[in-house]
């Protein structure tokens, strides 16, 4: 009798409590191995694969695409010992502290496992293949449509409810299964998590779009032409008995009303404006709750200076041409890694910069190690990976992380860990296309500078009128750690060293 074992979110560190279900990775019936991933979540900081500390076969999810859980909620259920695990390394380890409810074994013995189940921690393994465990009388082609049947709950000697295997049989490797809301299943030619929730934000029902990407694959573009021609199209006219005289193209003409809602509490009533309704949780959420804090708490204030930054381009080139030594072409330096080397040596000579204020004991805390991160546009929104200890690390080095970083950030990938602990950020808005910014302070940190867009500009150079590459820089800092002065010294030795990079040979 295989033993059913119940997995439970994990605690994801860092202080969150929530997860997003991004996308499902394990289908009821699948035989998975210990460590292999089974779902992708979306926290406050990233989008990251949540292993299972079991091996078994899934009998169970809890949770639809899009659904937030608490740490702590049920995600799956596995049933440990059956035959169609037994080569897969069935274990659990009850200590594990995922969260997870384990009982004994047919033996009276406890399951092991990793226990290494916490989010952005595995144990690195390529993943398994998995084998579907397909009910009776199903089809083994793909294209095969699946029989009538009314699936139903089952019993299990496992804690929770386990549901029956889902008899669709499974879609191609690259075509996800989703849920309509009309409680339809079935196979959607649709592999991006981010085109399903934006389908979901819209209430689009993808098995009536077309796709347009090889073999009917739905893509983003073809959900935002749906979403484009449901706007546009012409509103239904709907009238009230308290507008009953009113035509059908006024009504239409007219915009949305404003919804009003009576307080349990008090009888009185309260007005929100009509219009879309995005919630503000994950990434967007995080960044919301982490810039008003950082309003509500830091008296900040920005100081800026233009800066001719035509010799540091031209070192740039210089170091990144091929030749001279006959060393060949190495990795090519960025502008974004010089301007950070560039930071960790201005924080040297200003420490007070890289610092932090604890308000309860009334003391500021300079911090000896720089950890320096970045923003980084992403689909996904604004976020800011570190780059740790990068007071000790030369340009190459803070290149390569930085590119690191920013691959992991576009593809979701960043771990938690990746995205906190900064002790100052170097924020480049200038490929935006803008000169200039003020920006928000990344509460709990002391500073950011700015960096506008690099363009040819008239600029007096050793006495006569010549177009030279001009840059702004802004700092934004806590007035509670240091005044004008030492800001301002700060910036301006940042500026000399773009101005003239030999300023910065002094000190490397």
């Amino acid at each position: 009798m295989p033993q059913v074992l119940e997995f439970r979110l994990p605690d994801l560190g860092e202080g969150l409590t929530e997860a997003e279900i991004v996308r499902w990775l394990v289908e009821i019936g699948d035989v998975v191995a210990i460590d292999q991933p089974v779902v992708e979540v979306e926290t406050a900081k990233a989008m990251v694969e949540v292993p299972c500390p079991y091996g078994g076969v899934v009998t169970a999810r809890f949770g639809e695409e899009g659904a937030e859980l608490p740490v702590g909620a049920p995600l799956l259920t596995v049933a440990v010992g059956s035959a169609e695990a037994s080569g897969s390394g069935a274990s659990a380890d009850a200590g594990s502290g995922s969260g997870a409810r384990t009982g004994p074994g047919a033996d009276g013995a406890e399951p092991s496992g990793s226990g290494n189940v916490l989010v952005g921690y595995g144990t690195g393994a390529p993943p398994v293949r998995r084998r579907r465990v397909r009910p009776e009388g199903l089809s083994a082609s793909p294209g095969a449509p699946a029989p009538s049947r009314s699936p139903g709950p089952v019993t299990s000697p496992g804690p929770g409810p386990v549901s029956a295997p889902d008899p669709t049989p499974a879609p191609a490797a690259r075509v996800a299964v989703a849920r309509v809301s009309d409680g339809r299943q079935g196979p959607v030619a649709v592999v991006s998590p981010l085109v399903r929730k934006l389908a979901r934000q819209h209430d689009l029902d993808l098995r009536q779009l077309a796709g347009s990407g090889p073999d009917g694959l739905i893509l983003r573009a073809d959900v935002e032409s749906a979403i484009r021609s449901a706007t546009s199209a012409p509103a239904v006219a709907v009238a009230t008995a308290a507008a009953g005289s009113a035509t059908a193209a006024s009504v239409t003409a007219a915009p949305a009303a404003p919804v009003t809602s009576v307080s349990p509490v008090t009888g009185g009533t309260s007005v929100r404006p009509a219009g879309e309704r995005i919630p503000l949780r994950g990434v967007r959420g995080a960044v919301a709750d982490k810039l008003s804090r950082s309003r509500r708490e830091i008296p900040d204030a920005t100081c800026w200076v233009d800066a001719d930054a035509t010799e540091l381009m031209a070192a740039r080139a210089a170091m990144n041409s091929v030749g001279g030594s006959g060393s060949g072409a190495g990795p090519k330096v960025s502008v974004l890694a010089l301007l950070a080397r560039i930071c960790t040596a201005a924080l040297a000579r200003y420490p007070e910069l890289n610092s932090t204020v604890d308000v309860e004991a009334r003391e500021i805390v300079r911090l000896p190690e720089v950890h320096l991160g970045f923003a980084a546009q992403t689909e996904r929104g604004l976020v800011v990976p570190v780059v740790r200890d990068a007071q000790v690390r030369n340009v190459e080095s803070i290149g390569a992380e930085i590119a690191r970083l920013t691959e992991a950030a576009r593809t979701g990938t960043l771990k938690p860990a990746e995205l906190t602990g900064g002790t100052f950020t170097l924020n480049n808005y200038g490929v935006f296309g803008v000169d200039g910014s003020t920006p928000i302070i990344n509460h709990p940190e002391a500073a950011m500078l700015g960096v506008g867009r690099i363009v040819a500009k008239p600029w007096v150079h050793e006495g006569e009128l010549a177009v030279r590459r001009v840059v702004q820089l802004s700092l934004t800092f806590d007035h509670r750690v240091c005044d004008g002065g030492t800001a301002g010294g700060f910036l301006r030795y940042v500026a000399d060293c773009v101005e003239q990079p030999a300023v910065l040979l002094r000190t490397l």
